[in-house]
């Protein structure tokens, strides 16, 4: 299966045939983004990615009655336009994610890195994704598989700075310090 690109309103994804899921996500936010976005409705219209070959794309009937949350990687959230809202909702940017670890720790980073772009002088990249150890578990028909764990890395190019956020795919998860880009790099 091959690695493929897809580009959306407000991220791109590198997509994994081989996981049926994002390699990672990458977006831009900043205050004007976030602003704009501020009061979106979400559409919680999830759908398979029809630019992904059958074969290496997720089925919603591969999350139906799994356990797992269909987890954003660049989260609905971080949306400024109805469109960007929506194509949010694609399986390309979804990762199979504990329901309680997706509604409580991970939801937090999610709205720390927001809090931070909307203080930030510019532009603030974010790049998000999942962690798979050998033999992961896989759901559905279609075997998605399983994160063990996710990272969210951060940048910010006013700064300079940049930090990552490396936490389990685990219902006891909790939001731990940030770690660096060569701690990220070296997990």
């Amino acid at each position: 299966p091959q690695l493929r690109e897809l580009c959306f309103d407000a991220f791109a994804v590198l997509h994994s045939g081989a996981t049926r899921t994002p390699v990672y996500v990458a977006e831009r936010l900043n205050r004007q983004i976030l602003q704009a976005g501020d009061g979106l409705k979400r559409s919680d219209k999830f759908y398979a990615d029809a630019r992904l070959p059958r074969g290496e794309r997720a089925e919603l009937a591969d999350y139906k009655g799994s356990g797992w949350s269909r987890g954003h990687m660049a989260p609905a959230a971080d949306m400024g336009t109805p469109s960007a809202m929506a194509q949010s909702f694609s399986l390309a940017n979804m990762v199979p994610q504990d329901p309680k670890q997706n509604g409580g720790a991970w939801a937090k980073i999610e709205a720390d890195t927001r809090r931070y772009a909307m203080r930030a002088q510019g532009d603030v990249y974010v790049i998000t994704g999942p962690v798979f150890e050998p033999g992961a578990q896989r759901i559905g028909a279609g075997g998605v598989a399983v994160p063990s764990h996710l990272f969210k890395l951060v940048f910010d190019p006013s700064t300079g700075r940049s930090w990552a956020h490396w936490q389990q795919n685990a219902p006891s998860a909790q939001v731990g310090r940030p770690i660096s880009y060569a701690e990220l790099v070296k997990r």
